[in-house]
């Protein structure tokens, strides 16, 4: 295997020390992105700062799917990384079709709790490999 190949998908995945907090804090920065966005889409958005929220929510899971990239770069082959990329551009999608914004955040959010709450099987579904995967299958 090239040394590519071995910074994304490592033996063993990686982790570095503080990571369970800094992922803490993270989820929570998301969780008050996610709260604040949803109040502008679905409440009083013309009279809120929706999108400083917004941003919030776009960097911190974004930095969360980093780290996780970085762990182990087999969640981008598993439904569990691919579901969070489809999430990260249907709130893309916000800033071009604004009409949508209210569809496309119940969208990401049934998606969110359909990936976060699925047995193992299904987070860890390849649909390149169409089976489960928890390792790389060309080691």
């Amino acid at each position: 295997m090239g040394k590519s190949h071995s910074l994304l998908f490592p033996e063993s995945s990686r982790s570095f020390p503080g990571q369970r907090w800094i992922n803490i804090s993270l989820r929570t920065l998301h969780l008050i992105g996610l709260s604040g966005t949803g109040y502008g889409f679905l409440g009083n958005g013309n009279h809120f700062n929706w999108k400083a929220f917004l941003l919030l929510t776009l960097a911190s899971g974004t930095t969360m799917m980093l780290i996780a990239i970085w762990n182990n770069g087999i969640w981008l082959l598993q439904l569990r990384g691919q579901i969070i990329l489809l999430k990260l551009i249907l709130l893309g999608l916000v800033f071009i079709q604004p009409l949508f914004h209210a569809a496309l955040f119940i969208t990401v959010l049934v998606l969110s709790g359909f990936i976060s709450h699925a047995p193992g099987s299904t987070r860890y579904y390849s649909v390149f490999h169409r089976r489960r995967i928890d390792s790389i299958p060309w080691r």
